[in-house]
């Protein structure tokens, strides 16, 4: 992520952090605003029917080794989500963000440094990350 855009919106989220400046405040949002994303989500399946989920035991086979795995296994989540879908998901996620990006500020975290911090470790380890 560029790091004039993490910088703005970190300004942007210490600036509007208003009503929830309370670190305990920040964590509630996150969780809450984690699980209106996996509602979002759930609604695409279930009352929007744009994407199904058909999921059972993933399984591969015994020589196949870690570099095979990402070929093999998938996500369970099959069709497109659709735009109103999206436009929810995306709503829910940029709400996320902002009380991912209030910690931060909180706890004097560049959200950069963390996002920067975050990707070298999953360049290093690759598959090996097992994420």
């Amino acid at each position: 992520m560029d790091n004039e855009i993490c910088k703005d919106f970190q300004e942007t989220v210490a600036q509007f952090t208003l009503r929830h400046k309370s670190i305990l405040d920040i964590l509630s949002k996150i969780n809450e605003s984690g699980a209106k994303v996996n509602r979002a989500t759930v609604k695409a399946v279930t009352q929007c029917g744009c994407v199904s989920i058909e999921a059972s035991k993933h399984t591969w086979p015994e020589e196949a080794d870690l570099s095979d795995l990402s070929a093999i296994l998938d996500s369970d989540l099959y069709g497109h989500v659709c735009p109103d879908c999206q436009d929810i998901i995306e709503s829910e996620m940029g709400k996320l963000l902002f009380y991912i990006t209030a910690l931060c500020n909180s706890i004097n975290l560049d959200l950069h440094d963390v996002l920067n911090k975050e990707l070298k470790k999953v360049l290093t380890l690759g598959k090996f990350t097992l994420r």
